[in-house]
């Protein structure tokens, strides 16, 4: 089993090295283990962000929530 990795400085920096890792496994190129290592490490990544996230919807609910006359709005993204 591979050595746990310290949890990237932030969210950006997680997000690119789970970029790096989708690209290498679909290259089809690394031995199994390998793969498994490196989807490992995916998986870790993406709760880590998955966290962040969270952590930053509740920051905003709770500074919305402070503010009266701030409604919530369903968010609908311009573009993907």
């Amino acid at each position: 089993m591979p050595k746990k990795a310290a949890p990237p400085a932030n969210f950006e920096t997680a997000l690119a090295e789970l970029e790096q890792i989708v690209a290498r496994l679909e290259s089809g190129e690394l031995p199994l283990e390998d793969a498994l290592n490196e989807f490992e490490q995916g998986v870790q990544l993406a709760r880590q962000g998955q966290q962040k996230l969270q952590q930053a919807e509740q920051r905003v609910q709770i500074l919305l929530d402070s503010d009266n006359d701030a409604p919530l709005q369903p968010f609908t993204p311009e573009a993907e």
